[in-house]
């Protein structure tokens, strides 16, 4: 959909492009190692966000236990619907509160720097393009640390 200037009242037939495609980037990020874990999908859901959340629980340390920030998209509430790793729980954030979530600013970056004023002619290029962006970012552990680390969430020992 999308708007034009016409007459009130009146509707001005016009033509459209369809093509549209997408692929989901799903990831998360360990400010502390400065390493991260993604999956690109192509939906989101609760099924596509376990299959996330298995992928993030193979990178955490052994012994080690993950608390992933998540805010309120339909495909983070747990509900039964979620499959939890044992080394992982999930910190859900107050509404309308995407500062709080230092992941924005990655997919931000990304937008900025590698995804934005492109166009794909195929569904696996726009796959390869996200991978791509991914990996350019988390080969640059200094770039990791420095988009994504909050000082009010440092854990302490």
């Amino acid at each position: 959909m999308t708007h034009v200037w016409a007459e009130r009242g009146s509707r001005p037939p016009g033509v459209r492009d369809d093509r549209h495609d997408s692929a989901w980037l799903f990831g998360a990020v360990c400010p502390g190692r400065a390493v991260g874990a993604a999956l690109v999908m192509p939906w989101v859901s609760s099924e596509a966000m376990s299959l996330h959340l298995a992928e993030i629980g193979s990178a955490v340390c052994p012994g080690a236990h993950a608390v992933l920030i998540c805010d309120g998209a339909g495909w983070h509430q747990t509900g039964g619907r979620l499959i939890m790793p044992a080394n992982i729980s999930l910190l859900h954030l107050p509404g309308y509160a995407p500062e709080l979530n230092s992941i924005e600013n990655v997919w931000e970056y990304l937008r900025g720097n590698h995804l934005s004023i492109s166009v794909w002619d195929t569904y696996d290029q726009i796959v390869d393009a996200c991978c791509r962006a991914w990996n350019a970012f988390i080969s640059n552990p200094e770039r990791v640390v420095s988009v994504t680390t909050r000082s009010w969430a440092q854990v302490n020992r």
